[in-house]
């Protein structure tokens, strides 16, 4: 019924434990999870659970709050995206806060990563904190509408949110959306149309209430989409139904 949309299931909080995480997917009624990659260091374990597990899938991408790594270009991203389990390329973005001074790198990074999706005519999952005029800047200045994608883990105002549906992105909201500090996002997710709405975990991190201190998994999205369908005024089950198809018409996963 439900689809985790963003998990890092290759961290070490929960990569010892994939079976019991399958398993507890499977007793929450979440039916897949989208396994996104954060490094090219990191990505072959990303494909390898994606090629494992038929429940899983993967993107491809370096997160924008990681500097010295390996840095992909447009050519490499676009051939690892050639994997038939890769949905995405991604996480890319901007992040303003955790990283300071000349961010000139991150911005091209970006560009990069937005160019690849392009070529390769797959979706974007984007990270944006502390940023938003920025990623918006950029998202327009390369094209992004052209292929789409999700601006994952939202959290930002629903002037953020319009700019980026018009640009034919969808709204993922995490755990973060059940906090009790949280009513101001509330807000904006009782705001985003039926067709731009998803659900994430961004497991192992920000577990929902009750959840909240432990660590995340896939499993726990279920309890986002109860905090949704309350705010919205509906049930959990149509807000399974609308984000598990709007997850399959952004990511076009292979049946």
């Amino acid at each position: 019924m439900y689809i985790d949309s963003h998990c890092h299931l290759d961290f070490p909080d929960l990569a010892g434990q994939i079976d019991e995480v399958l398993a507890r997917m499977r007793e929450n009624s979440v039916d897949a999870a989208m396994c996104i990659s954060v490094s090219m260091e990191d990505c072959p374990a990303v494909l390898a659970l994606a090629r494992t597990h038929p429940q899983l899938w993967a993107s491809v991408g370096v997160h924008p709050d990681y500097q010295e790594v390996d840095e992909p270009d447009v050519a490499r991203l676009t051939r690892l995206a050639a994997e038939p389990r890769v949905l995405a390329i991604g996480e890319t973005g901007l992040d303003y806060f955790r990283r300071t001074g000349d961010l000139e790198w991150q911005r091209e990074r970006f560009r990069t990563h937005i160019r690849a999706a392009r070529a390769c005519g797959k979706p974007l999952v984007i990270h944006t904190r502390a940023a938003s005029a920025d990623t918006l800047r950029l998202m327009r200045e390369e094209g992004a509408e052209a292929v789409g994608g999700v601006m994952h883990c939202f959290t930002e105002d629903w002037a953020t949110a319009e700019a980026a549906i018009e640009l034919g992105f969808l709204i993922s909201f995490s755990g973060i959306v059940t906090f009790k500090s949280a009513r101001d996002l509330r807000e904006v997710a009782a705001r985003v149309p039926d067709d731009r709405l998803l659900i994430e975990t961004d497991s192992p991190y920000l577990a929902p209430v009750p959840f909240r201190g432990r660590t995340n998994e896939p499993g726990f999205v279920r309890h986002v989409a109860e905090c949704l369908a309350e705010v919205r005024g509906t049930t959990p089950e149509r807000i399974g139904e609308l984000t598990t198809g709007n997850f399959h018409r952004a990511f076009r996963p292979p049946h």
